[in-house]
């Protein structure tokens, strides 16, 4: 074995008793490849021989040390001499760690396949959980939810605006963009909203200097280009993603969100960079909407760097559309921050 490289050829006495009846008799040990010799020392006759690999001492620790052939031998073997004694614990030591441990190798298994699982869940579940929540809420909780965010959301906006003139021509704004059917609602926020924004239930947020313009076209772009925005991504995800794993389980399970799953979003939400729209989508849905592009566009990009094929797709450049509101519904709807 080459555990014993170094205690070739070693011998010593000892004393051997062939059974627990037998007397003890003085034996020569010499240590072999693979066996240990027990000798008749008056004649080098052999008395015994044991397999390495199989012995075992009796009394650790003790002395004289006691060995035997194995588990079921009946054989015994003091020992006093400490290079023997040194060589046998060598070989018990290399045969504890050459020996196959299967039930180490069962719990390595487990555990490995239980971290993996675990991590696969950690990235996978809650992604499949959220999606899942997500696409069987009904549309009246998904309104509740979009409500609840921008309830977040204007704590550090301040509330809507809401004057009693403007908000039937925002109202009329909406429908002229969108349509009669399925129309969102528009909301102006006073401050801390640099660009628009859309939340669960047909919500679009627009930030108040779109009203400070001389014509609506900006406003109704910017609300038009929103809601394109809000139908190439589920706006109710986010929300989800912040109110975490448990919440959404709650969501699923129960029909309800926690009340203080969505605290903090506000803060979030206003980071959070716009979503973008391929030039294409935006170009057709103006397009289709009869909205001019160009007016939204640069207020988005004063200087026009990277717009530079949305301007040059406006459906509507170079031509004179008809108002999207009349004078007076424009000045109505420019007061409606002014309470």
């Amino acid at each position: 074995m080459t555990a014993l490289k170094k205690y070739q050829k070693l011998e010593c006495s000892g004393l051997w008793r062939d059974g627990p009846e037998g007397q003890r008799r003085d034996v020569v040990v010499r240590l072999g490849e693979a066996t240990l010799m027990l000798l008749d020392p008056r004649n080098d006759g052999v008395l015994s021989h044991w397999s390495l690999p199989a012995v075992e001492r009796l009394n650790p620790g003790q002395r004289p040390a006691l060995f035997a052939p194995g588990a079921e031998g009946s054989e015994t073997l003091e020992l006093e001499d400490d290079d023997m004694i040194a060589a046998l614990r060598t070989v018990q030591t290399a045969v504890r760690h050459a020996s196959p441990h299967p039930g180490r190798l069962r719990g390595v298994l487990i555990f490995g396949t239980t971290a993996v699982i675990l991590a696969i869940a950690a990235f996978v579940l809650p992604g499949v959980l959220v999606s899942h929540t997500a696409k069987v809420m009904p549309a009246a909780k998904r309104a509740e939810i979009g409500q609840t965010a921008l309830d977040d959301v204007t704590r550090l906006t301040g509330a809507p605006c809401d004057g009693a003139m403007g908000l039937p021509a925002l109202a009329e704004l909406s429908e002229r963009v969108f349509g009669p059917e399925n129309t969102p609602i528009l909301y102006i926020l006073p401050e801390g909203l640099t660009r628009p924004a859309h939340l669960p239930g047909g919500v679009i947020l627009l930030p108040r200097s779109l009203i400070e313009l001389e014509a609506p076209d900006a406003l109704a772009g910017a609300a038009l280009a929103e809601g394109v925005a809000a139908g190439l991504d589920d706006p109710v995800i986010p929300i989800l993603e912040h109110a975490g794993l448990r919440a959404s389980f709650d969501l699923l399970t129960s029909g309800n969100l926690p009340p203080e799953a969505l605290a903090g979003y506000g803060e979030e939400f206003l980071r959070a960079a716009p979503e973008a729209v391929p030039d294409a989508k935006l170009i057709a849905a103006f397009e289709k909407a009869q909205v001019p592009l160009s007016p939204y566009v640069k207020w988005r990009a004063p200087s026009g760097a990277g717009v530079e094929g949305l301007i040059a797709g406006d459906p509507f450049k170079g031509l004179i559309s008809s108002p999207l509101l009349p004078d007076d519904d424009w000045i109505a709807l420019q007061s409606v921050c002014q309470g």
